[in-house]
């Protein structure tokens, strides 16, 4: 099965793939890229879903991982799944990362300690995916340098602690789930 993920930023080009791998998913297409504020318009999801299975040859299932941002997950994912699925037969997974990316990262904060300047005390109380603002929030952990998310989100992801993170973010759990349900992953 080749799963071919659809992001939003250039950090997300390199991370999600190296997440997947971790996560023992090998035929990974190259990330097909959407900009967040135009792929919620009518119309523009399902191009993207088109143009990207049209674009890297044998598909077989879709991943759309996308921050929410100010928009209520439960609402959007299922919007966004919805007209996914209108124009494939493949399988898809939507997920809204809520609100960044980095939530997931303070989720699992103490298996980041030590890498790419966090502290060795860092730790993150209350729900990770509540704040507004988590690329801000992983950077005031950092030491001696600021959160560049092109370098530090592979990175960063290539030693987080999935399982942990899992148990305190709900998307990052939801991937998980819609990957098994899939038949990517086994539960």
């Amino acid at each position: 099965m080749t799963l071919i993920p659809i992001v939003e930023g250039h950090a997300e080009i390199e991370s999600i793939p190296v997440l997947l791998r971790r996560l023992g998913i090998l035929s990974i297409a190259r990330p097909f890229r959407v900009k967040r504020n135009k792929v919620v318009k009518e119309g523009e999801i399902e191009r993207a879903v088109q143009q990207a299975i049209r674009d890297r040859d044998g598909a077989s299932a879709v991943l759309v991982i996308l921050d929410a941002d100010d928009d209520c997950p439960a609402t959007l994912g299922p919007d966004l799944l919805s007209r996914c699925a209108a124009v494939t037969p493949l399988p898809v997974s939507v997920v809204i990362a809520n609100r960044e990316l980095e939530a997931w990262f303070l989720g699992g904060i103490e298996s980041l300690r030590g890498q790419r300047g966090i502290r060795g005390d860092a730790e993150w109380t209350g729900d990770p995916e509540e704040p507004r603002g988590a690329k801000g929030r992983v950077e005031s952990m950092m030491v001696g340098r600021s959160y560049l998310d092109t370098d530090d989100q592979p990175a960063l992801m290539a030693v987080l602690d999935v399982h942990l993170a899992r148990e305190r973010c709900p998307s990052l759990d939801k991937l998980l789930r819609d990957l098994e349900s899939i038949g990517l992953l086994t539960p």
